[in-house]
């Protein structure tokens, strides 16, 4: 379907299904019809032949020239990052350390633009429609550039309509519980939710977010039940977990260590597959529950069509900004780790992200809000 979709909506711009400047696609011996049907393609005079490659070949060589010029006067204007949160977390700080370095290598103002809702789904939709120029940018972490995609309806293509840029970060969770909850493993929270089913609660910042998806692979992996309680942003996650009006939480570690080091919650594991590089001497949950593995990251993305070579150039930008002292000393503050990369590894990461949250939110039974 999704294929369908997008041939559709191509035929609509007055564009090929193959894409503008596939010659491949445009060589071979059947075209597709906008009914569906595949036809001949056999030019009856051998100059219309002839004349029709020509032009196929000028509108390669033009639309090479448009990129190559595209990529050589871009930025013309301010650039927009959106960030689909509240001010404060983790995607708008990195993202305004982030803007501060492009506006410097790029030129140009970056206004950081914060469009919070319906767990990041308004904000992408906002970069999702824009036009496809590179001056309009998007950093988000996993939920909004995925899990909504199996929560929500939403009314736009998650997969097509964003061109992937670069992973920015990664960040496990912290799995932490009351002080008054009689565990100081991960085997003995188990032991005890399975002689408590239902009865011990888990809060996060919503439904599908990264402190909900974390609770219930937990759930699935190793068969306990605990009761969700999601929490409308972040800020109350911790503070009800310190009060005790509930027992568990999987949050990020900057928002976390403070209260484990003032005692207020007692740190059990790290969600990620080895030990945290900020915290070596706290298990993982996989020492535990072999397998287990969530992290949260956030990623930066533009509108599907966006010139190659203006994705390359931002691309590069970012991954230099992210290697310098300033990012780096950041980073350490606020206990994640760089990524980086190529927009080529981003897409392959986005990949088995959707491969692994299409399972978990039909094995866990995960229900977006109505």
């Amino acid at each position: 379907m999704k294929d369908v979709h997008n041939q559709s909506r191509r035929s609509r711009e007055g564009g090929s299904p193959c894409g503008v400047g596939d010659v491949a696609c445009v060589m071979g011996s059947r075209l597709r019809g906008n009914d569906g049907e595949n036809f001949r393609f056999n030019p009856p005079i051998v100059g219309l032949h002839r004349a029709f490659f020509a032009g196929v070949f000028g509108t390669v060589v033009l639309s090479a020239i448009t990129h190559v010029d595209a990529a050589d006067t871009y930025p013309t204007r301010p650039l927009r990052l959106i960030v689909p949160y509240f001010t404060g977390g983790t995607p708008d700080l990195q993202g305004r350390a982030l803007a501060e370095h492009l506006r410097t290598r790029l030129a140009q103002p970056v206004v950081v633009d914060n469009r919070p809702g319906a767990n990041g789904s308004i904000g992408v939709g906002l970069v999702a429609r824009a036009p496809a120029d590179g001056h309009t940018l998007l950093i988000a972490p996993v939920g909004p550039w995925v899990v909504n995609a199996y929560l929500y309806k939403l009314p736009y293509d998650l997969r097509a309509d964003l061109a992937p840029v670069i992973q920015v970060s990664s960040v496990p969770a912290i799995l932490a519980v009351h002080p008054g909850v009689p565990s100081h493993s991960v085997k003995d929270l188990i032991a005890v939710a399975k002689q408590k089913p239902g009865e011990l609660f888990y809060a996060s910042a919503g439904i599908g977010g990264f402190g909900h998806t974390s609770g219930a692979l937990f759930c699935v992996m190793t068969g306990v039940n605990m009761t969700h309680v999601p929490h409308k942003g972040a800020v109350g996650v911790l503070t009800d977990l310190a009060g005790g009006h509930v027992q568990v939480s999987f949050n990020v570690s900057s928002s976390t260590i403070p209260f484990v080091k003032a005692g207020r919650v007692r740190a059990l594991a790290t969600t990620g597959k080895t030990r945290f590089e900020h915290l070596p001497d706290l298990p993982t949950v996989a020492e535990t529950v072999p397998g287990y593995e969530n992290l949260t990251w956030n990623g930066v993305g533009v509108p599907a069509r966006t010139p190659a070579a203006v994705i390359e150039r931002l691309n590069r930008e970012l991954a230099a900004s992210l290697q310098t002292a300033e990012m780096k000393e950041t980073a350490r503050i606020e206990a994640y780790t760089i990524i980086g990369g190529t927009p080529a590894q981003f897409v392959e990461h986005l990949k088995a992200e959707h491969a692994k949250y299409a399972r978990l939110v039909k094995d866990a039974g995960i229900k977006g809000a109505d």
